[in-house]
């Protein structure tokens, strides 16, 4: 059994001088006292929106590449993620689809019990733990034509025939669309009745078709402000659902991008860390993906337009730690415990009993000191 000392985050947000004990799973969380020292043990973080990374292009990946960039995505402190896919036609989507699976596949049986190197050669297991592949994030194609963003026309109806073809996706976990398509409050209920959870977003919806989204079932708001009509005093629209109290979270990507730092800040005071949860929203900028890094530090398309980040969940928890004044313990539970709930999953985002030991361990300066995946140590 292998413990780690230091403030530890809690599921509520706060975090606990103590010692965790875990093997592949947390067997006991112990108060420290003030001998725990300055580092902090905060639950890796969970990704529920990245479009690629690098050279890697979710959309065109193959099952080897997205393998690939788990392993990437681990040492940077991520443990597990959501492949997200965007608008395209239903035959794309459901290409990228069967490449996630595969990967999904293919990394449940690579993987297993071993807590050494030495071990997991022995039974054939990988030797760096991967960040788990949690299923997929399809972003569209239900979403409004007047806020597609960097998005292609390709916008549908969350109905009939292409409602069914997606809800038949085998790895569909999450799904972004518009709550004012024709169609869309029944299409919640009956995603959420496979296990699908519904995000809203790319959407000019107002604030009562916001909210009636929110009572059949939507549990997120996709890059908050984003990719929506702006706040307006008169018209509040779906922003403004988004900073109301509800069960749904408002994701952000904390690049000082997207969202300036004062509304980041905003937010954080008007939900609490409790109704935030951080995301990446990366995206691939080599390779055919058709963006680049601009000036700003975001990735922009060859028109200038915002096509996506290209932080990590750790450069999104300094963010909303250094210029949104949360806490660490805030920040683990926007990056972790919140997004493990949108997906409905008990084992994982956490520090409790039970729950699987995917752990990070941050220097006093937010770095990145030790990385454990199932209870074992990146190299």
């Amino acid at each position: 059994m292998r413990r780690l000392r230091g403030l530890v985050a809690r599921a509520d947000g706060s975090t606990l001088p103590g010692t965790v004990s875990f093997e592949e799973t947390i067997m006991s969380v112990e108060a420290a006292g003030d001998s725990a020292g300055s580092d902090y043990v905060v639950p890796a973080f969970i990704d529920l929106q990245l479009n690629g990374a690098d050279e890697i292009d979710v959309m065109d990946a193959s099952a080897d590449a997205l393998l690939r960039l788990s392993a990437r995505l681990a040492r940077e402190g991520t443990g597990g993620w959501l492949p997200t896919a965007l608008t395209a036609p239903l035959e794309r989507i459901e290409k990228t689809a069967a490449a996630i699976a595969e990967a999904a596949a293919e990394q449940s049986a690579r993987v297993c019990d071993a807590f050494s190197t030495a071990g997991a050669a022995a039974r054939g297991c990988a030797a760096v733990a991967p960040a788990t592949i949690l299923g997929m994030h399809l972003e569209g194609p239900f979403i409004s034509p007047a806020r597609l963003g960097a998005h292609p026309p390709f916008n549908l109806a969350p109905r009939g025939e292409a409602l069914r073809r997606v809800a038949a996706l085998k790895p569909l976990r999450l799904i972004t669309l518009a709550p004012e398509l024709d169609g869309a409050l029944e299409a919640i209920a009956y995603l959420g009745a496979r296990g699908v959870a519904v995000s809203l977003g790319h959407t000019d919806a107002t604030l009562e078709q916001a909210q009636a989204a929110l009572a059949a079932g939507a549990r997120m708001f996709t890059h908050t402000f984003n990719a929506m009509a702006p706040l307006h005093h008169r018209r509040p629209g779906a922003a403004a659902a988004a900073m109301l109290p509800s069960r749904a979270r408002a994701a952000v990507v904390a690049d000082g991008v997207h969202l300036h730092p004062e509304m980041l800040r905003l937010l954080y005071r008007a939900r609490g860390a409790a109704g935030i949860c951080l995301t990446t929203d990366r995206v691939a900028t080599a390779g055919e993906a058709g963006v680049a890094v601009a000036k700003d530090g975001a990735a922009r398309t060859p028109d200038h337009r915002l096509a996506g980040s290209v932080i990590s969940m750790l450069d999104g928890a300094r963010t909303m730690i250094e210029r949104a004044g949360a806490s660490v313990g805030e920040a683990a539970l926007m990056g972790a415990t919140n997004p493990a709930r949108v997906l409905g999953l008990s084992d994982r985002g956490k520090i409790d009993v039970g729950a699987r030991a995917d752990l990070l361990v941050l220097g006093s300066a937010l770095e990145l000191k030790a990385v454990l995946i199932g209870g074992r140590e990146l190299a």
